[in-house]
């Protein structure tokens, strides 16, 4: 046997087997699912309604941001895409989904 494992039989109450010992494991991998839960997934997730509210209630003259970092303002909207003015005559169509802000929503913060 290994010097450790005797060590470690010696130290345990001879008439206790475990005790909350075995739920122990449990309770613990319970509870760090429940801080995932709350810390990660839930904001998360309330995170990617907002933004799929917000790109449902694009109209044209919206002023938007892509993930790009490319700012402009709707001129015609379909149903995967939109077709942004960057500046005066110059258009450019980009997947809907890589809307994520409008620009005022950036300049507030």
């Amino acid at each position: 046997m290994n010097t450790l494992s005797i060590i470690l039989q010696a130290a345990a109450p001879a008439g206790q087997p475990g005790g909350m010992a075995n739920y122990s494991g449990i309770i613990m991998i319970v509870l760090l699912f429940v801080v995932f839960y709350f810390f990660m997934i839930r904001p998360q997730s309330k995170r990617q309604k907002e933004i799929k509210n917000f790109r449902a209630a694009m109209k044209v003259g919206d002023k938007v941001i892509t993930s790009g970092g490319i700012y402009g303002r709707i001129k015609e909207l379909n149903d995967d895409t939109i077709l942004l003015e960057v500046d005066e005559n110059v258009r450019i169509r980009v997947d809907k989904n890589s809307v994520f802000a409008t620009a005022a929503d950036s300049q507030q913060k």
